[in-house]
Order: C-alpha cells, then sequence, then structure tokens
C-alpha cells in the first residue's frame, strides 16, 4: 500500500479530462459534427450536457428530441476527434510524475470507446502506466453515470468498491464512483474547466475532494 493513499487498494483515473486533456477538443468535434447533421449545438452545450458521458448518450439525446443522428453520424464524428487529437492531444500536465510515483495497482475506466483510450493513452505517451487494464462503458449495460463501470473495473482488478478512490472531472464521474460506493476526488485542471464552476459542480455531485494541479494530488486536503 501507498502510505500516502490509506486504505486504499484501487486507484481509478477517468481518461479524458484526468489522464489527457481532451475534453474541450473532443466536445468542439461534437459540436462541429451535429452542425454537419443539421442540429446546432455550442461546445459550451456539448460540454454541459455530455461531459462525462458516452457516445450512446449523445444519440439517444438527439433521439429523444425528434432529431435522429444518420447512421454514418458516429464513425464520422470518430474520425474527427482521431484527427483533433492526433494533431492537439496533450497529457494532463503532471499526470505521468503522479503515475510514475503510484505503487498501488492502477486502471483506467472511461466512457470513451477502447479504441480512443488506447489511441490517446498511446499518444500521449501514457500507455505503459496501465497496460491492458482498460475499462469502457462498452463493457457494462449502464455508463455514467450509473455505477457500472466503476463496479466493473474494480471486480477485475479484485479491490472492493470502500478501498478504491476514483480520480474523475465530470459530475456524471463523481456520481458514479459515489454510486458505486468508493472515494472519488474531482479534478478540475483540464482546459475545459477554465471559465466554469467545476469546483461547485464536483463537490455538489459528491466529491470528497477537489484539486487543480497534478503537483497537488499527494498533498493532503
Amino acid at each position: 500500500m501507498d502510505l500516502r493513499l490509506p486504505e486504499t487498494d484501487l486507484v481509478i483515473f477517468d481518461c479524458d479530462g484526468v489522464l489527457v486533456d481532451s475534453e474541450e477538443l473532443s466536445c468542439r468535434c461534437l459540436s462541429e459534427a451535429l452542425g454537419r447533421a443539421g442540429i446546432e449545438m455550442s461546445t459550451a452545450q456539448a460540454l454541459k450536457l455530455f461531459l462525462g458521458r458516452s457516445t450512446a448518450a449523445v444519440t439517444e439525446h438527439c433521439r429523444a428530441a425528434g432529431q435522429p443522428l444518420p447512421e454514418s453520424f458516429l464513425a464520422e464524428l470518430a474520425l474527427a476527434v482521431r484527427e483533433t487529437f492526433r494533431a492537439q492531444l496533450k497529457p494532463i500536465a503532471g499526470v505521468a510524475a503522479v503515475l510514475a510515483e503510484l505503487r498501488l495497482p492502477h486502471c483506467v475506466a472511461s466512457s470513451s470507446d477502447l479504441e480512443r483510450v488506447r489511441f490517446s493513452l498511446e499518444l500521449t505517451g501514457l500507455a505503459p502506466y496501465f497496460g491492458e487494464r482498460l475499462y469502457t462503458s462498452q463493457m457494462v449495460q449502464h455508463g455514467k453515470p450509473a455505477p457500472d463501470l466503476f463496479l466493473y473495473a474494480a471486480r477485475e482488478m479484485a479491490a472492493s468498491p470502500p478501498r478504491t478512490l476514483v480520480i474523475e472531472d465530470s459530475a456524471s464521474g463523481v456520481m458514479a464512483a459515489r454510486a458505486a460506493g468508493m472515494k472519488v476526488w474531482g479534478f478540475v485542471g483540464g482546459a475545459h474547466h477554465r471559465g466554469r464552476e467545476g469546483d461547485s459542480l464536483l463537490r455538489d455531485a459528491g466529491a470528497d475532494r477537489i484539486f487543480a494541479a497534478m503537483t497537488d494530488f499527494w498533498t493532503e486536503g
């Protein structure tokens, strides 16, 4: 056990907005893709509605609004995101140092699909810290804010929920961790949190702690 994280046997990291600074990029791609499909939605609106959620939530939202998306939408969106990430994606500042110091078992649990998670981690040099310990919403029936994904990841990692710590950047992710009976820290250091009340959003969702820089990961508070 890492003595700096007492009563913790597993650390689960969300990917987008926690490991890689991707949320603003991906929501901008989503906004543009929706516009091409005839649905007006700003990047800010996309962040508010879909931060931390899967593409299934996007398609369901549009269907419920009477604006079903074309069959080609998700493939075209994935291509646009991949091209944007290849040109602009960066790791969250300081996260590699945290992962290098971490002595506890750790894994990723993300609302993104497995291919995108792998691509993001490889592109930013973070893949070696996780290997195949990658879990996504594709593997469970219900995505965040349901607890399914975090519970699945804990089972796969042979850890009990009360001794699991989740690092999340979205309200839906924080709520999912709380529903799973896990400790959860809210991270607000991603570009998408600039100009937004991320602290209060994540605290209201139930985060046990809020921090804005990975250099503060080991700092008590």
